[in-house]
């Protein structure tokens, strides 16, 4: 299905839910075109393709709300199938913010989100690259004996959508990604380790070789860990867990956490609280980025939203249904039903990894953290993690089965360095930091 194809198609079933009865109704319409491929030392164990389309339309009827999804484009279907969703509007209740948003884009612009070097590809230009990573990874390293598979994927996606109060817009995408899971031997422990790359284009992406011997380096790194002494002490975030960080503040941003009271940050807008280095933006219309789109899935215009300036509170993060239930005006983030990042991130500082390392007397640097322990609406912040310990501001040892702990405001007032390693690799992503003083809990 072609771009044409999938906005008429949404166009179409907008026509339906209104000859059906319904008030006001949008569509929306996705087709993804997925590649896939894995392998483990010298064998590709798996390959997938698939292409796959999907509608979806929200039914307005009176301020009841139904929605529909199928797969089965064909006219009578619909008619049919959108003739029972406006009929069950009648058995649901009636909110009087349930509707469609007051604004939509005026403008689709190019975002440069397609990579056609990526969206023509050859398959078997993927299981080279697996088959690449593989060697790699054993070539970087002999301790390095096995892995959990490398993968390459690349997916093209086409998203239309239409709506009866006369918007109608769409764009084409392109997302390629690369990643390995080498395992090590160390004596009686096997050490495992992950590293990835993603982007919109092909010439973005990380080389298979440096894809592998990081995610080696990560693996052999760690042989002979042992626990840290409890103490209190600074902690750097390298930056794939600052993102996972930085997820959890996105959690209490999100205005559908905030207005049940499942947010630390309930009634906080305005006021001061990470440091002065503390920089939060949502953007969705950066160039040929992970979280970038035109539009958000009701239509609404994407932007640059600034959440936290130097430290202070500006903005929660909106659909336009949250927004009306708070008082406030959408920001663009509405995403498949509920409220989503564009590219949630922190600016960047100065300096790389090692020279924030350097600049620490005695902590920790985390590389990877183990489970979920966050509760939304305290902020309280508890992980397991791995990494190494500093001592005059070098990596002294590999240290592992420790918990960090702290609260996420005290943890962004303590933000004291940050560095420019930010990655746009993720709809939420962040450069490496340092928190002043976190609990670490070891042996």
């Amino acid at each position: 299905m072609t771009e044409a194809e999938a906005l008429q198609t949404a166009r179409d079933a907008v026509a339906i839910a209104l000859d059906a009865g319904a008030t006001s109704a949008d569509a929306s319409v996705g087709v993804g075109r997925r590649f896939s491929v894995e392998a483990r030392d010298t064998t590709v164990t798996k390959l997938e393709q698939s292409t796959g389309k999907s509608l979806q339309v929200r039914v307005f009827v009176d301020g009841r709300k139904t929605t529909f999804a199928t797969a089965d484009f064909e006219p009578a279907a619909m008619r049919a199938a959108l003739a029972r969703a406006v009929a069950q509007a009648a058995h649901v209740e009636s909110d009087p913010l349930a509707r469609l948003p007051d604004e939509s884009a005026d403008d689709v612009p190019d975002l440069g989100l397609y990579d056609a070097a990526l969206a023509e590809r050859a398959e078997e230009a993927g299981a080279d690259d697996v088959l690449a990573m593989e060697r790699a990874l054993r070539a970087t390293d002999a301790r390095v004996d096995n892995s959990g598979g490398s993968h390459y994927g690349s997916a093209v996606s086409v998203v239309a959508l239409a709506n009866s109060n006369g918007f109608a817009g769409s764009y084409v995408t392109t997302r390629g990604s690369r990643s390995t899971g080498p395992v090590a031997t160390d004596g009686p422990h096997k050490r495992t380790a992950h590293y990835g790359t993603a982007a919109r284009s092909l010439a973005e992406l990380e080389s298979n070789e440096d894809v592998a011997r990081t995610a080696a380096r990560r693996a052999v790194e760690m042989f002979g860990a042992r626990k840290p002494q409890t103490a209190r002490l600074p902690v750097i975030f390298e930056r794939d867990v600052a993102a996972a960080v930085l997820s959890d503040v996105f959690s209490a941003i999100s205005a559908a956490n905030v207005a049940v009271g499942n947010s630390w940050l309930v009634d906080r807008i305005g006021e001061r609280i990470g440091s002065d280095l503390v920089t939060i933006v949502d953007d969705g219309r950066l160039a040929g980025l992970l979280g970038s789109s035109p539009f958000d899935s009701e239509g609404v215009a994407t932007r640059r939203t600034p959440v936290f300036e130097r430290g202070v509170l500006r903005s929660f993060l909106f659909d336009s249904y949250f927004a009306r239930r708070l008082g406030a005006a959408t920001t663009g983030n509405a995403a498949g039903g509920g409220i989503g990042p564009n590219s949630f991130y922190l600016e960047a500082g100065t300096g790389s990894l090692p020279e924030l390392i350097a600049k620490t007397s005695r902590g920790v640097l985390v590389l990877d953290t183990i489970g979920f322990a966050t509760e939304h609406a305290s902020g309280t912040y508890s992980r397991g993690a791995r990494g190494f310990a500093i001592e005059n501001g070098e990596l002294a040892y590999p240290i592992e089965e420790f918990t960090i702990a702290a609260s996420l405001p005290d943890m962004l007032a303590g933000i004291d360095a940050i560095a420019a390693d930010l990655r746009f690799d993720g709809s939420v992503v962040s450069p490496s930091f340092r928190v002043a003083e976190m609990t670490v809990s070891g042996g």
